[in-house]
């Protein structure tokens, strides 16, 4: 094992295109996996309620953030939302290092690093190649609207804050289509794993 580190595959994809189904496949495929949404998930439940709770009075409540009364304050506000990322993304970011500096240790030849907002937060400077969950607008459209709380209005809003799906598609190493059955993603995973095996890093 090169003091390299290991190969960094980053994964990422905008609503509703299957992009946590594809991370459950590379981890069931034996890759380590960092999830940056469950990072804030647990952020939202712990260090990071304080703050949040400073910057956005109300938005917490029996000790975690009100993921709901948040979305509100900060859906359609620029600003706000700038503010609630530079209290989540250092946190974020630092929690992804430590996933990458344990990877190593263990000697792991390849980790996932799943990043919804891969290309916006410019954490795609990290990967040695980036793979872009797609799938056409209609089956983004029915998988968005399948979640709980989904309006129009709030899809449109997510939407603004994603880069489009054809730039992420023009930017990726490898697309992922994610409109067939699991087999057929299963199936595109393993040729991705064995086509990074053999990929130079990029960035170290």
């Amino acid at each position: 094992m090169s003091s390299a580190g290991p190969f960094i595959l980053c994964l990422t994809g905008s609503l509703g295109m299957g992009k946590s189904t594809a991370a459950k496949f590379f981890a069931a495929a034996g890759m380590p996996v960092h999830d940056s949404d469950a990072v804030v998930h647990g952020l939202y439940e712990g260090e990071a309620v304080p703050l949040i709770e400073a910057a956005f009075p109300g938005s917490t409540g029996n000790g975690k953030v009100d993921r709901t009364r948040l979305a509100a304050m900060v859906l359609n506000d620029s600003a706000a939302l700038a503010r609630l990322e530079a209290i989540v993304h250092p946190l974020v970011f630092a929690s992804r290092e430590k996933f990458l500096a344990e990877a190593q240790a263990r000697g792991a030849p390849v980790v996932v690093l799943d990043v919804p907002l891969l290309f916006e937060t410019g954490a795609d400077s990290r990967c040695d190649a980036v793979v872009v969950v797609s799938a056409p607008a209609e089956v983004q459209r029915r998988r968005a609207f399948e979640r709980p709380g989904m309006t129009e209005d709030k899809f449109a809003a997510i939407l603004r804050q994603q880069m489009p799906d054809a730039e992420k598609r023009r930017r990726a190493d490898f697309i992922l289509d994610s409109s067939q059955d699991f087999e057929h993603t299963r199936t595109q995973i393993a040729d991705i794993l064995r086509r990074v095996a053999k990929m130079p890093r990029r960035h170290r």
